[in-house]
């Protein structure tokens, strides 16, 4: 390179890493297992997201310590890197890399950290970031219920089939493709599809994060709990009936097995008088967490009160997840009923079982697609 070449290399822009999606699973022998996903984007800035629960949005230095840090590299060949990039001095980019590294790895492995007060991280309000993609999908794979479910709790007339494995694989394979990291299977009631291990597999093989919205009741067979355990499954919700008792067996099931458990209590006319009971029964049982949500706006003096009852027990409050109605979804009781719940058709998307895609469960009237059909630039519009 001559003198005027160096010069112009001096002084021209910075050059980003290019756009994609770079996933790390930590090793099976690690005391707290975790996992990342790291979304580059166009212009050099990244989203980063922990455990599937934890969002981080990254300025283009940030995001190519996410890059070195997931891809394994050297601490000098990554300080040299971006020293080079971005003319910084080497043994400071190497002092910045090590510090991003160890307050990632120590947000990734500790429980309900908060990583503004003790990380020194600056946080983005929910929902205010550009995306390219969602960060969920949730994939309502079949809407058949068991004998005796109220047929109200799956809208059998809004489909005419049900995907097959592989139409389900492929859209798995085109969310990775778009970098979404986590997928929720849903229904209906999901365990009554036979290959349902095979897609959390086929999902956790991709690298993305799963989980499962279930009544539970085939959980109580700890063979088919094992079962779907060793595909690789995440994290588990269990929907306690709005009438009727739950499976108590399921629920002590998964509580004993190594899987992150929520439980998810719509509160109804009919049980809300036992609702404390119910939760004391929970507690118990060693659930940890609850999710609460209500079928009637009439309800919700009612459901205030037993939300700063769960906390007082020390339940964890979660309100983030996917929930059997998306009318009564926790982010949404403060909203007006004529407002979609915050987020949907943005960070995460609803995906009924013969591939139709709506912002989220219940806005039937709002169909952006079908993906596997439709390109995805007409499904996405953010």
């Amino acid at each position: 390179m001559n003198f005027i070449d160096r010069i112009i290399e001096r002084f021209s822009p910075v050059k980003n890493l290019p756009e994609g999606v770079y996933h790390l699973q930590s090793t099976g022998d690690q005391s707290k297992p975790f996992r990342l996903h790291l979304r580059l984007q166009k212009g050099g800035s990244g989203i980063l997201i922990l455990n599937a629960s934890t969002v981080m949005h990254l300025n283009p230095t940030a995001a190519e310590y996410a890059f070195h840090l997931i891809k394994g590299s050297d601490s000098l060949l990554a300080a040299n890197a971006i020293s080079a990039r971005y003319r910084i001095n080497k043994s400071q980019a190497l002092e910045d890399y090590a510090n991003f590294v160890e307050r990632i790895l120590t947000l990734a492995r500790t429980n309900d950290l908060d990583p503004v007060s003790v990380l020194d991280f600056e946080r983005v309000p929910p929902n205010s970031a550009d995306l390219t993609a969602p960060l969920r999908l949730d994939c309502a794979v079949t809407y058949r219920l068991p004998a005796g479910s109220d047929p109200v709790n799956a809208p059998l007339k809004r489909v005419d089939r049900e995907l097959n494995t592989a139409e389900w694989q492929m859209i798995m394979d085109k969310a990775w493709a778009q970098g979404i990291p986590h997928i929720v299977f849903t229904g209906g009631e999901a365990t009554l599809r036979d290959d349902l291990p095979d897609l959390i597999s086929h999902a956790e093989n991709n690298g993305q994060v799963t989980g499962l919205l279930t009544d539970g009741f085939k959980l109580a067979d700890s063979n088919y709990l094992d079962t779907l355990l060793k595909t690789g499954l995440d994290h588990l919700m269990i929907v306690i009936p709005t009438s009727g008792e739950p499976s108590w067996q399921a629920i002590q099931n998964v509580v004993a097995a190594d899987i992150f458990l929520a439980v998810h209590l719509t509160v109804t006319p009919q049980n809300v008088l036992n609702a404390h009971d119910l939760m004391d029964k929970l507690h118990r049982s060693g659930v940890e967490v609850l999710s609460l949500s209500l079928s009637d706006p009439a309800l919700q003096e009612q459901v205030a009160r037993l939300r700063d009852y769960a906390v007082e027990i020390n339940f964890r409050l979660v309100s983030d997840l996917p929930v059997p109605y998306s009318a009564s979804h926790p982010l949404a009781l403060e909203i007006a009923e004529d407002v979609e719940p915050l987020g949907a058709g943005k960070v995460w998307l609803y995906v009924e079982p013969d591939g139709d895609v709506l912002p989220a469960q219940g806005i039937a009237d709002h169909i952006l697609g079908n993906l596997l059909r439709d390109s995805w630039d007409k499904i996405y519009r953010p």
